[in-house]
């Protein structure tokens, strides 16, 4: 079974996936580094082919990556947000939801200008946030067999909650 972090970004799925990665001594992946590696800069990639394209990409990771077990997946924060990622990662694995408050992922993303969703040339980036936030919460609630809120939270912490209620203490 693989265990999937799933959440807005700045929620800290990579922190946390590979703190339970080590934890666990699961192999740990991140979608959005599989597809820099594979395809190149995801900045580039909206640039000059859109979202689209960029979640075409999600799911052909999502399709190589399932076929696999015993693995700590962190996904791009969109990732569960298409149907057909989370039949194929619930197929084999349990997804996590990292819940953070908004003013949590303001404060972490306030010096990150690396994020092509938060770009925009007509809202600020705290307006796009919340909006993601608002448009994207419901989703991840319902693609998630668990809800871990990560506010005012170690990594340590949240591993050591993530690992108790999944029962994914060891391979």
């Amino acid at each position: 079974m693989n265990l999937i972090l799933c959440g807005m970004m700045g929620a800290g799925k990579t922190t946390i996936g590979i703190k339970v990665a080590e934890k666990t001594g699961r192999r740990w992946y991140d979608t959005d580094g599989l597809i820099v590696d594979k395809y190149g800069e995801i900045a580039d990639i909206f640039e000059y082919y859109g979202e689209a394209h960029f979640r075409k990409l999600e799911t052909e990771i999502v399709k190589e990556l399932a076929k696999q077990d015993g693995l700590v997946i962190s996904t791009g924060g969109g990732l569960v947000l298409l149907k057909e990622n989370n039949v194929l990662l619930q197929e084999n694995g349990k997804i996590v939801f990292l819940r953070a408050k908004f003013e949590t992922l303001a404060q972490r993303l306030k010096v990150d200008g690396s994020r092509p969703l938060l770009q925009s040339s007509t809202e600020s980036i705290r307006d796009r946030l919340a909006r993601l936030l608002n448009e994207r919460a419901p989703v991840y609630e319902h693609a998630a067999d668990y809800i871990v809120d990560v506010d005012e939270k170690t990594p340590e912490q949240i591993a050591d909650e993530i690992i108790a209620l999944t029962g994914c203490n060891n391979q």
